[in-house]
């Protein structure tokens, strides 16, 4: 049995990509500090210009894992939002488990159009507002978890579908920080387990993850910070029109 080393251990990356990469994850963690969204479609957006999505993909779980508990422990009325949506979150956790699960099996083009899907979704629906006709009722529930867990297994973005929802519902300001932090949460650990079967989660990849994570944290404060400083309409219409680019880019490249 052979001992494990130090360099065993540490993540191995190029330190041009790393530079890279922290650059990635702390505008990241700035996007998701100052509109309370969009970290991974961010991240996923860009880390694909440089590595192929099954590896981009993985390095987020620790960053998406770790912002979202903070969002959703400073939520009022936690046990209600549970209570309300326990069955959407369930809906999530089967769907993007299963999806997730064969991650390395799908065609690079398929991650990446879907990457390209969510992307657009989630921009033109915060850019022009859509509003679904969605009514209550447990099975809108269900099968809005059901294709947010499909998107969130696919890409790791599963907030298009969730915002949607919600908006659609007229979810109040306040309730919308918690129930989007609740369900981006409830994907998160099933999301994780689907992608170690999978075989793309590794102590390496781990790692990576965590260091992203420690750095999204430092971007996360900075957004925060920024919120109170600078206009957060025209911020919000640069970051969407940006990941519209990003989205329209990816699909683009998924075709070709």
């Amino acid at each position: 049995m052979t001992d494990l080393g130090l360099t065993d251990l540490l993540p191995t990356l190029d330190p041009t990509l790393t530079v890279i990469f922290a650059a990635i994850f702390l505008l990241a963690g700035i996007i998701k500090g100052f509109l309370g969204i969009g970290l991974p479609a961010a991240a996923v957006g860009l880390l694909t210009l440089f590595v192929p999505p099954a590896e981009a993909i993985p390095l987020l779980w620790l960053p998406i894992l770790g912002t979202n508990i903070l969002q959703f422990a400073h939520a009022p009325q936690k046990r209600k939002i549970v209570s309300d949506y326990i069955w959407f979150a369930m809906a999530i956790m089967i769907s993007i488990f299963i999806t997730s699960m064969f991650m390395a099996d799908y065609p690079t083009a398929l991650l990446t159009v879907s990457i390209g899907i969510a992307m657009v979704v989630f921009s033109t629906n915060l850019l022009l507002g859509i509003k679904l006709p969605i009514r209550s009722g447990l099975g809108w529930q269900i099968g809005a978890g059901l294709l947010a867990g499909i998107f969130g297994g696919l890409s790791s973005i599963w907030s298009p579908i969730v915002a949607m929802y919600l908006v659609a519902r007229n979810v109040p300001k306040e309730q919308f920080i918690g129930v989007t932090g609740f369900l981006f949460l409830a994907g998160c650990l099933p999301l994780g387990a689907g992608q170690f079967i999978a075989g793309l989660i590794s102590l390496p990849v781990l790692l990576k993850s965590l260091a992203g994570l420690i750095v999204v944290l430092i971007g996360f404060r900075i957004g925060e910070e920024m919120r109170k400083r600078v206009s957060q309409t025209q911020f919000r219409n640069v970051v969407l029109f940006a990941f519209l680019i990003m989205g329209i880019r990816l699909i683009a490249i998924g075709f070709t």
